[in-house]
């Protein structure tokens, strides 16, 4: 049975990204060899700052999904509560 990821990362810009992956570290790695998503591809490197795990990919998915609706303030605050 696979966990399923969600994660933040702090780019180079400051900027944050959510993401999805059933590897975080490999997904991580992709990210700073500028082969994850477009939009790190020219923010990196990037920093891991938060994850959660899943069960499911439809749970994780969902979680995702929440979590890029919040405002940056929201997601600084989810981040800070969190131990990774």
């Amino acid at each position: 049975m696979a966990n399923h990821y969600i994660y933040i990362v702090r780019c180079k810009d400051a900027s944050l990204y959510t993401g999805y992956t059933t590897d975080i570290d490999a997904r991580i790695a992709k990210h700073n060899e500028g082969k994850g998503a477009k939009y790190t591809k020219v923010r990196r490197p990037v920093k891991l700052l938060y994850q959660e795990t899943f069960e499911t990919k439809s749970e994780a998915l969902k979680r995702e999904y929440a979590i890029k609706q919040l405002s940056r303030k929201d997601k600084l605050q989810l981040i800070k509560g969190a131990l990774i």
